[in-house]
């Protein structure tokens, strides 16, 4: 991808490069392979970096649902949900780096963004979660997890893209505490 610049049309590649940047901080084993095989220098990954800020912060920015569409395009796919009381839209688009996910927007009335983050594609199998040592660095997601463990304690993440489930191991009985980024499993901690 070689030299990206401000005036290159800001796509799905950037936006995965995105992805990646906030997930280094825990697997940069992983992101430098994942970059390699999008073809991208570590200067590229700070300039997209850098763009996407720029995008969420500046002032009369698009809004958040428009800003996902502009990058992405239009979603591979849109249903409607019911979370609790409320009805929301549950639009999702392919990530050509994690084929068998999909980037997942939850928008409410208005347009407003609830939720953004990785989820497994309809149809692509799930990871079989039978005890923590079957979690392994980006194989599951936020949601495969609090299912297989059930019941677990959502916590707050170190970073707006970022969470974190609390739960006890069916195994062994040991508690734990597993750190998502982007939705994607990064890494498991002691409870």
């Amino acid at each position: 991808m070689d030299a990206m610049t401000a005036h290159a049309p800001f796509g799905p590649l950037q936006f995965q490069l995105v992805l990646l940047r906030r997930m280094a901080d825990h697997q940069p084993d992983l992101v430098e392979d994942a970059r390699h095989e999008l073809s991208a220098s570590l200067a590229d990954m700070r300039e997209a970096n850098r763009r996407w800020q720029a995008m969420v912060r500046g002032p009369g920015g698009r809004g958040v649902l428009r800003r996902y569409r502009s990058v992405l395009g239009e979603p591979e796919r849109s249903v409607r949900r019911r979370v609790g009381d409320l009805e929301c839209d549950a639009l999702t688009w392919r990530v050509p780096l994690w084929s068998d996910l999909r980037f997942e927007v939850m928008a409410g009335p208005g347009g407003a963004v609830w939720n953004a983050w990785l989820v497994r594609a309809p149809g692509a199998p799930a990871p079989a979660l039978r005890s923590a040592a079957d979690l392994a660095p980006w194989s599951c997601t936020v949601d495969e997890v609090a299912r297989a463990f059930d019941p677990v304690r959502p916590m707050e993440g170190s970073a707006p893209t970022r969470w974190a489930l609390a739960f006890t191991d069916p195994a062994t009985g040991a508690p734990h505490v597993a750190e998502f980024t982007w939705g994607l499993f990064q890494r498991l901690l002691p409870g």
